[in-house]
């Protein structure tokens, strides 16, 4: 097996804060830190600032999706605590697509791209006592942002991966 590289053998990279171009706020920085820790994990290239770079790795969060999965509804024995005519979903899909592009600095060429989809389901926020009809919106921020983290970690190792094989 051959060892891995940068596209053109380069070996300073730099990674600016990722774009965000979801409604979504503040999870451009999740991305941005998964691929600097897997790049800092495997030193195919030392990360360093824009300025002392041969290349920077430029990415945009470009969607972010929430799908609810199967829902409860009032009188089942599931959510027996739902007011009348009450629909809940019982969990969630995240689906997210993010675009990353290496360009090299000196001529601000792109010499490499892809594009990248993951996905994660969670449990929604639970109605359990009798005469509640709402449920913990910080436990749901939480929840999405804790499973929005985990999806970039394994799209980041994907794009760690894909950029520095066969090079």
């Amino acid at each position: 097996m051959s060892s891995r590289s940068l596209p053109g053998g380069y070996k300073y990279l730099s990674i600016p804060v990722f774009k965000n171009s979801t409604q979504e706020t503040g999870i451009e920085v999740g991305f941005t830190n998964a691929l600097i820790q897997e790049f800092e994990r495997s030193q195919v290239g030392k990360v360093t600032s824009e300025n002392l770079s041969d290349v920077k790795i430029v990415g945009v969060v470009t969607s972010v999706q929430y799908l609810p999965g199967s829902k409860l509804t009032s009188g089942s024995e599931a959510a027996p605590y739902l007011s009348q005519g009450a629909v809940l979903a019982s969990d969630y899909r995240i689906l997210v697509t993010v675009t990353v592009s290496i360009i090299r600095q000196a001529d601000n060429t792109s010499i490499w791209s892809g594009s990248f989809s993951g996905e994660r389901t969670y449990n929604a926020p639970q109605v359990t006592l009798a005469g509640v009809n709402s449920v913990n919106p910080l436990y749901n921020l939480s929840a999405r942002r804790q499973n929005i983290d985990s999806v970039a970690n394994d799209m980041m190792a994907e794009a760690h991966d894909r950029i520095t094989e066969n090079f």
